[in-house]
């Protein structure tokens, strides 16, 4: 359906005259990082470029001077590339952005395709700016070319002002330097090293929050800074689709087939033509064959004429609507009798495609595939899809009083609860685990765990260390690794987090260190860790919060957000209704597993009446 274009034309003069497309790039060129990026997303592709055509032509692609003089712009190179467009959409792409999303397409399709608009295109939104608009990344309808040659013809030459009087949608994307634009050679060289960018430091994020206080931080504001920091771990494997189950889609499946594959009966009954039905009184109709679901009959049905068909069963050529055989008038093996009224054309006739036609995104990339989608994928003939790897988590917790099952409890020692509940919550979200163990109150062992877990992981979980009460060291040990804040947040329960990147021997992994307190840390890991790590793995699945009436009263002052434990139920009148499960101490774990849900009291909130609605974060499937 998308015909894929890059953008390779114009005089080359912003990059000193030389040709951008053409330029090494980590050890390939330009145009080569994009059309890897765009081929697994469209159909045919070509390239617009006015000179080096044979070196763009090595790549086995359409390739499409400007057909105006005096090198106008993108906007020559979309206009050509409209004209010999064969499919129904043209997404257009710079050669000077090697960082193109993998889900630009199926994005802007689907954007276009809900609004029915004429043009999509890119924008991205970065913390405390204002959204950016990206013109040149834009899906195009084929037919939409006049317009774009009449603004041509008039002297428009902005990218963003042909499409002005027709209906343009823009889609946010969250990751900016997707979008970047290489334009002088001395971006080019300082890009070009063997790994992606990383973003800003943390202290260059948080600057972009209003009133920011490491002191006293907002829920909101901690959430935002760790999403605007973390950075997807970009690696693809195949696996065997029942392997899938809690995997991450790394790309769109696109259908192969129609799906119907044919136009098919939906119901037990009669196929027939919809002239044949009566306008009033009866008609009698001959049965000329019966069509079972998976053999289709080779006749063509004639005015007067009917076939028997059963549910699945494909539609014979010349029929158009199918009647249920309970709504016969009466039938014989020859012959079946209607009443007019009973249905009318087109009815209970499942036309081919009408579930998913062939070529359209059957599952997006980023889904966490489920048992429905393994059906799906299987009912398409796929054996293996493509899925994120699993993400690598380390995890340990630190204290001297702490003990591991099996252990001797000394006095004045706890058994270790931590390390099951962290175990327990990243086995949930599939990811592969590396438990550490206990790490012991000393500045050289923590670097050493630091270290370890670094080398060996994607991202660190501690537990304990960060609060007030800690030993100094632990913020110079993961100050002299790397890029680590830590917060006090207005929440309870949890309120110390530490959070950030940390690096050894040429490895990097996010850090998130949770509070001791053990309902601290299952609150913390969901508020804070959970998001996160999705977002690394690539997948997108925001807390499922939903609403409840509170069976009593709630003291609650404004200014902090609290998670309080619950048990939702129906009340009297089916409606869903919680209440609190009494103490709510950071260190009362038992409150936890008799809970089913947390009731979230935001920040703003105020005391809770019996009766008034809640947000409640339910525990099954999550916890």
């Amino acid at each position: 359906m998308i015909s894929g274009l890059v953008l390779a034309g114009g005089r080359g003069s912003r990059m000193g005259n030389v040709d951008k497309g053409s330029q090494p790039f980590r050890s390939k060129t330009m145009v080569e990082h994009v059309l890897a990026r765009l081929r697994p997303q469209v159909g045919p592709v070509a390239i617009s470029a006015n000179r080096n055509l044979d070196f763009y032509r090595a790549f086995d692609v359409m390739v499409l001077p400007d057909e105006m003089a005096d090198y106008p712009g993108p906007l020559a190179g979309l206009e050509v590339g409209l004209r010999h467009c064969a499919t129904p959409y043209l997404l257009a792409v710079p050669c000077d952005s090697p960082f193109l999303p993998d889900d630009l397409a199926a994005r802007l399709l689907a954007a276009l395709e809900e609004a029915d608009a004429d043009v999509a295109y890119a924008a991205t939104r970065e913390a405390g700016m204002r959204v950016q608009p990206h013109p040149v990344f834009c899906l195009v309808r084929a037919d939409r070319l006049p317009a774009l040659s009449a603004y041509l013809a008039e002297g428009g030459r902005r990218v963003d002002g042909w499409y002005r009087d027709l209906n343009a949608v823009e889609v946010i994307f969250d990751d900016a330097d997707a979008f970047r634009n290489i334009n002088t050679l001395d971006e080019l060289r300082d890009l070009d090293d063997t790994t992606p960018p990383f973003p800003a430091s943390l202290a260059q994020v948080a600057s972009c929050i209003d009133g920011y206080d490491p002191d006293a931080l907002r829920v909101q504001d901690a959430q935002r800074i760790i999403r605007d920091f973390v950075q997807p771990a970009r690696a693809v494997e195949m696996v065997a689709l029942r392997s899938s189950l809690g995997r991450v889609l790394a790309r769109d499946l696109v259908s192969p087939i129609n799906v119907p594959a044919h136009d098919n009966s939906a119901m037990d009954g009669y196929a027939l033509r919809g002239g044949d039905l009566p306008l009033e009184g009866t008609v009698t109709l001959n049965v000329v064959g019966v069509a079972y679901a998976g053999k289709p009959l080779d006749i063509e049905v004639a005015a007067g004429e009917c076939v028997r068909i059963m549910t699945g069963g494909v539609i014979p050529a010349g029929c158009d609507s199918v009647l249920p055989q309970e709504f016969a008038e009466s039938t014989t093996d020859d012959s079946v009798t209607l009443r007019a009224g009973a249905i009318r054309p087109g009815d209970n006739r499942r036309l081919a495609g009408e579930d998913l036609k062939a070529g359209s995104a059957a599952l997006r990339a980023g889904r966490i595939i489920r048992p429905a989608d393994l059906g799906l994928c299987a009912s398409l003939g796929f054996a293996e899809i493509p899925v994120q790897r699993r993400l690598r988590v380390a995890f340990f917790s630190t204290g001297d009083e702490l003990r591991s099952i099996g252990e001797n409890l000394d006095e004045g020692c706890v058994y270790d609860s931590n390390r099951y509940t962290i175990y327990g919550m990243l086995q949930r979200l599939g990811c592969e685990i590396v438990d550490m163990g206990v790490v012991r109150d000393s500045p050289e062992a923590l670097e050493e765990a630091l270290r370890t877990a670094c080398e060996n992981a994607d991202a660190i979980i501690t537990s304990g260390g960060v609060s007030v009460g800690a030993a100094d060291y632990t913020k110079q040990v993961m100050g002299q690794l790397g890029d680590v804040t830590f917060w006090k947040i207005g929440m309870r329960p949890g309120r110390p987090l530490a959070f950030g990147r940390v690096s050894s021997n040429g490895r990097s992994a996010f850090l998130f260190g949770l509070p001791g307190n053990p309902v601290a840390v299952m609150v913390s890991f969901y508020f804070f860790a959970r998001e996160a790590l999705l977002r690394m793995m690539g997948a997108e699945a925001p807390l499922p919060l939903l609403r409840a009436r509170s069976s009593d009263a709630i003291r609650k002052k404004p200014g902090r957000t609290e998670y309080q434990r619950g048990i939702v139920a129906r009340g009297k009148d089916g409606e869903p209704e919680v209440r609190i499960t009494g103490s709510q101490g950071s260190g009362i774990l038992r409150s936890m597993s008799e809970a089913n849900c947390m009731v979230v009291l935001h920040d703003g909130q105020g005391n809770v009446a019996a009766g008034e609605m809640v947000d409640i974060l339910p525990f099954e499937g999550l916890f």
